[in-house]
């Protein structure tokens, strides 16, 4: 299993702030959850308020595994449509959020450098939305309430991928360091997503808890699209201090090359 400690970010010349930004509302979210747990059952998304649209209060029960298992509910936004942007920033746990801002961390920083801050805070909240409205066409009558930014950093490792296959990536893997091009670890990630969560995502399986892969497949295509568009109309290599020393036929290091498709200022 690859578990990713960062990349190659020598090519940036400014920190990203609306990554950083994204990273600490998530922080101060998940610190007013653990005050206010009522918060966290009123202000997920439950794809059944949303398909109905209507704010479910106290405890539904569910049947799991032919038991019924109760699941709380708590008093939500008005209108109830707000929790697919409230449930984008709230998280289950220290090791949901840890992992969840490593990625973001790791990954959001090229992609809002290449999309440009307020494009890239639309685009990570348009990721959102569409891993959301994945996971709630798999399962539009369930009632477990579903949070976490998983869905949205599925958008920017989509585009990641499209934008950047080449870059290198620091993974851990059988207690080594190695690094790997974004498009193999990146790849690797999206297909164990389509393999862990095959048989949620076919038959519609509805658990008590556990992974939203179909949010996490719904944000990367999303991703994917976004980023072919971006590359699409991408005229120019972003200027960069690695491609003003190349125009100047300085050595660079070759994970900076210029993209064989793009068209560099004269």
């Amino acid at each position: 299993m690859l578990f990713p400690l960062s990349d190659d970010d020598r090519h940036l010349m400014h920190p990203a702030w609306v990554t950083i930004a994204l990273m600490v509302a998530n922080v101060l979210v998940f610190l007013y959850q653990l005050a206010h747990p009522e918060f966290t059952y009123g202000y997920s998304v439950v794809p059944a308020e949303i398909t109905e649209g209507t704010d479910l209060v106290g405890e539904v029960a569910m049947k799991v595994d032919g038991k019924l298992v109760p699941i709380p509910q708590s008093p939500g936004p008005v209108p109830i449509y707000l929790t697919l942007l409230t449930a984008m920033f709230m998280h289950g746990g220290w090791g949901h959020l840890g992992g969840n801002m490593l990625y973001l961390w790791i990954f959001g920083d090229n992609v809002e450098h290449r999309f440009g801050a307020l494009r890239f805070l639309f685009f990570y909240l348009a990721s959102g939305l569409a891993a959301t409205a994945a996971q709630i066409a798999v399962d539009p009558d369930s009632i477990v309430p579903n949070l976490g930014a998983s869905g949205a950093i599925s958008g920017v490792l989509g585009a990641y991928m499209v934008l950047f296959p080449r870059n290198q990536v620091h993974c851990i893997i059988l207690f080594r360091i190695v690094a790997l091009p974004a498009v193999f670890v990146l790849g690797l990630w999206i297909l164990l997503q389509f393999l862990s969560g095959g048989g949620q995502i076919i038959g519609g399986e509805q658990t008590a808890g556990g992974v939203a892969y179909a949010a996490h497949i719904g944000g990367f295509v999303a991703g994917l699209v976004a980023g072919a568009l971006a590359r699409m109309g991408m005229d120019d290599e972003p200027e960069t201090p690695f491609t003003r020393a190349i125009r100047r036929g300085e050595p660079s290091h070759p994970a900076y090359r210029p993209h064989p498709y793009s068209r560099r200022r004269r």
